[in-house]
């Protein structure tokens, strides 16, 4: 599935007896539990998606609006659904990552720059 831009972390199994929108949910509720779907992660679209595996669009909106409706994921309008972190101070984390490197991307430094600047300043953090 890479070639279509579907993370493989939600292949759905066939032989799983359970319907494709409870294993769409249970896939990203593992990938987020054993990191291979880390928060901030941007999910593909639902149509993308329903193509991808061969579902109808409205299986994969079903799967996404009761994730959303866990606090699983969140979406952001025409950014699309990401998802979020299993816990509080870890979603703040994310939110305040996005916002640095929304601001060093405006000031025009690179992602290794702009890596080298927070990595040093968590070394020195109490």
């Amino acid at each position: 599935m890479a070639d279509t831009g579907v993370p493989a972390e939600l292949a759905l199994d066939p032989a799983d007896p359970r319907p494709p929108y409870e294993q769409l949910k249970h896939r990203v509720l593992q990938g987020r539990a054993d990191g291979t779907l880390p928060a901030g992660t941007r999910l593909p679209p639902v149509r993308r998606l329903a193509e991808a595996l061969g579902l109808a669009a409205n299986t994969v909106a079903k799967a996404y609006r009761e994730l959303e409706a866990a606090g699983v994921i969140e979406t952001r309008g025409r950014q699309g659904s990401f998802v979020r972190a299993a816990d509080r101070t870890e979603d703040l984390a994310v939110q305040a990552a996005r916002r640095y490197a929304e601001e060093t991307a405006g000031l025009g430094l690179s992602a290794e720059r702009a890596l080298e600047l927070v990595s040093a300043q968590l070394r020195r953090a109490p």
